[in-house]
């Protein structure tokens, strides 16, 4: 299936329709029975559901960094092979995460207009004619 506009969102149905869910149903649920029942112990049980929910969502931060942070490498070198000159420091990483979908043919252009005009993501995004997917970011 190609990417565009309307389908480039990407979602692990894993992590985002089961285990997160899960992980705030069960802490919702164990301080309802830590308030319902007194019980001591569903304190620890609370405790270790509100770890797992944050490790979970730590886990899922820390690898959408290290995307962006591969993505603003890529992007950097697209840019000097195409332009010659590095990249402008004044884009910020929302834009540059954006501008990966465009084609090589707009890319420069679409930067200085990034740059110039202050486009946001969804606004870059929507001014591409030529998308570019990216298949393997979740």
């Amino acid at each position: 299936m190609s990417q565009d506009y309307k389908n480039h969102k990407r979602f692990y149905p894993l992590f985002h329709y089961f285990t997160i869910p899960l992980a705030f149903l069960a802490l919702i649920f164990t301080l309802y029975l830590c308030k319902t029942t007194q019980n001591p112990f569903l304190g620890l049980i609370f405790f270790a559901f509100l770890l797992i929910t944050i490790v979970a969502i730590m886990a899922r931060t820390f690898a959408l960094k290290a995307q962006d942070r591969a993505i603003r490498a890529e992007e950097s070198l697209r840019y000097f092979i195409l332009a010659q000159k590095p990249f402008p420091g004044s884009i910020k990483l929302s834009q540059i995460l954006a501008l990966r979908f465009a084609s090589d043919e707009e890319f420069l252009a679409l930067t200085d207009r990034a740059v110039s005009e202050n486009l946001s993501s969804d606004e870059i995004k929507k001014a591409i004619k030529n998308w570019r997917g990216d298949y393997h970011r979740i």
